[in-house]
C-alpha cells in the first residue's frame, strides 16, 4: 500500500517530476502498443510461406491457415479477461511486463517452430501476451492523463495502427528478398524484451485511486448507460474489423486490383486509423467527445456504401481507406468517455470493455463473410451490411448525448511540462 501511495505522489504530484514521470509511462506504453500490433499483425502476412513450408506438396487447408488466427485471438481474450481482475488486485506492473514477456517467448517459439503445431503454440502464447497488454495499457494511460482521457486513448491506439503498418510493412518486404518468417521473428524477439525491462523500472500508478472504492462489476452491468457504452464498442470494433479483415480479399478479388495493390490498400488503412487518432490533437480545444463520435459515425455510414458500390473501382478503394480515418476515433473514445463515466472502474471495467470491442472484431468479419457466401458473386453486399454498424453506433450515442458529459481537451500539460 505505502508503494502504491510513493506511485501515485511521482505520478500526480504538480512538481518537477510530474512531467519526466509521465513521458516515460506514456511513451513506454505507446512502444508496448507497438508490440502488441507486431503479435496479432505477424502471422497474417505469411500465411502463404506458412503454407508452403509447414503443409508439405499439398500445403495447409484453408481451415489449418484460419485455425491461427483463432487461436491468437482465443489466446487474446484469455488475456484480457483472466488479467483484468487480477491487475486490480495486484497492480498493473505484472501484466504489463508478464504481457511483453509472453510476445517475446511467442516468437522465440516461432522462430525455431519445426512444424504447424508449434506454430499453434507461438500463436496462443503471443495472444495472451497481446491481450494482457490491450487490457492493461488502456488504464495505465487513462490513470496518468486523467484530464484528458479522449487525446490520450487515441493517442495510444494510434501506436497499435502505427505498429500494424511497420509489421505488414517490414514482413512484406522480407517477402520480397526471400527473407522467411523465422528470421523475422527473431529480429523482432528483442523489442517485447525491452519494453517488458523498462516497465520492471517504471513506477505504475494503481489501477483505482487509494482513496477510492473500486466500482464493483456487477454494478457495472446493472447501469444502463455502461450496458450501452459496452454495445457501443462492440459496434465499433465491428466497425473498424468489417473493413479491414477483408479489405485486402476486396481489393483483389473484386475491385481488381493487384496483390501488391491490395496488401498495400491495408496499409493505407492503418496509416489512416493513425493519423484519425493523432489528428485529435488538431481538435478545437473543447470538443464533445459524443459529438466527434457521431460525425465520424455519420462519415463511415456514408464510405461503406460508396466502397461497396462506387462508381469506379479506384473511388471504392480510397472509400475504403478512409473509413480506416473516419473510424480511428470509435474504439478508444469508447474507452476514454466509460474511464470519465466510472472512474474507478479499474482494470476490470477496461477488460469487458475491450472484450466486447474484440468480440465485435471477430463477429462481424465471419457476417461479411456468410453474406458474400449468400450472395454468391462477391464481397460487396457483404461489405454494405457492415454499414449497419455505424448506424448502431449512431443509435448508442444519441442516446449517450446528455447522460456523459466530456469533452476533448487537447492541451497536453504533463507532456508538455506546463
Amino acid at each position: 500500500m505505502e508503494r502504491n501511495v510513493t506511485e501515485r505522489r511521482v505520478l500526480d504530484d504538480r512538481g518537477a517530476e510530474r512531467p519526466k514521470a509521465v513521458w516515460a509511462v506514456v511513451g513506454v506504453c505507446y512502444l508496448a502498443m507497438m508490440a502488441l500490433a507486431i503479435a496479432i499483425n505477424l502471422l497474417p502476412v505469411f500465411l502463404t510461406t506458412l503454407s508452403a513450408d509447414l503443409g508439405g506438396a499439398r500445403g495447409l487447408s484453408a481451415e489449418q491457415l484460419g485455425r491461427i488466427g483463432a487461436v491468437t485471438f482465443g489466446g487474446l481474450v484469455l488475456g484480457i479477461l483472466a488479467t483484468g481482475p487480477l491487475a486490480d488486485r495486484i497492480g498493473a506492473k505484472p501484466f504489463a511486463v508478464g504481457g511483453n514477456l509472453l510476445i517475446a517467448a511467442g516468437l522465440a517459439v516461432l522462430g525455431f517452430a519445426p512444424g504447424y503445431d508449434t506454430v499453434l503454440i507461438a500463436s496462443f502464447v503471443m495472444g495472451l501476451g497481446a491481450g494482457s497488454l490491450d487490457m492493461i495499457l488502456s488504464p495505465i494511460v487513462s490513470a496518468v492523463q486523467s484530464e484528458r482521457r479522449t487525446l490520450a486513448m487515441n493517442l495510444l491506439h494510434s501506436f497499435y495502427s502505427i505498429g500494424a503498418v511497420a509489421t505488414i510493412l517490414l514482413s512484406s518486404i522480407a517477402l520480397r528478398f526471400d527473407i522467411g518468417w523465422r528470421t523475422v521473428s527473431l529480429a523482432l524477439l528483442p523489442m517485447p524484451l525491452v519494453i517488458g525491462a523498462a516497465f520492471v523500472v517504471l513506477r505504475l500508478p494503481a489501477m483505482v485511486s487509494e482513496t477510492s472504492v473500486r466500482t464493483p462489476t456487477r454494478t457495472l452491468i446493472t447501469r444502463p448507460v455502461f450496458v450501452v457504452l459496452m454495445i457501443t464498442i462492440f459496434l465499433g470494433g465491428a466497425t473498424e474489423a468489417g473493413m479491414a479483415y477483408w479489405l485486402p480479399a476486396y481489393a483483389e478479388e473484386t475491385l481488381g486490383f493487384t496483390r501488391w495493390t491490395a496488401g498495400m490498400s491495408l496499409v493505407g488503412f492503418s496509416l489512416a486509423m493513425a493519423v484519425g487518432r493523432i489528428g485529435i490533437l488538431f481538435l478545437p480545444k473543447r470538443v464533445s467527445t459524443i459529438t466527434l463520435m457521431l460525425g465520424c459515425c455519420v462519415l463511415t455510414t456514408i464510405l461503406f456504401p460508396i466502397a461497396s458500390f462506387g462508381p469506379t473501382n479506384t473511388i471504392a478503394l480510397v472509400a475504403c481507406i478512409a473509413a480506416g480515418l473516419t473510424g480511428s476515433c470509435l474504439w478508444p473514445s469508447t474507452l476514454a468517455v466509460s474511464a470519465d463515466k466510472y472512474p474507478n472502474g479499474g482494470a476490470t471495467m477496461f477488460g469487458l470493455l475491450a472484450a466486447l470491442g474484440n468480440l465485435g472484431g471477430m463477429v462481424m468479419p465471419w457476417i461479411v463473410g456468410a453474406i458474400a457466401d449468400a450472395d454468391g458473386s462477391s464481397l460487396r453486399y457483404g461489405l454494405l451490411t457492415a454499414t449497419l454498424c455505424p448506424l448502431g453506433m449512431i443509435a448508442m450515442l444519441l442516446w449517450l448525448r446528455g447522460r456523459v458529459n466530456r469533452h476533448v481537451d487537447t492541451h497536453v500539460p504533463a507532456i508538455a511540462g506546463a
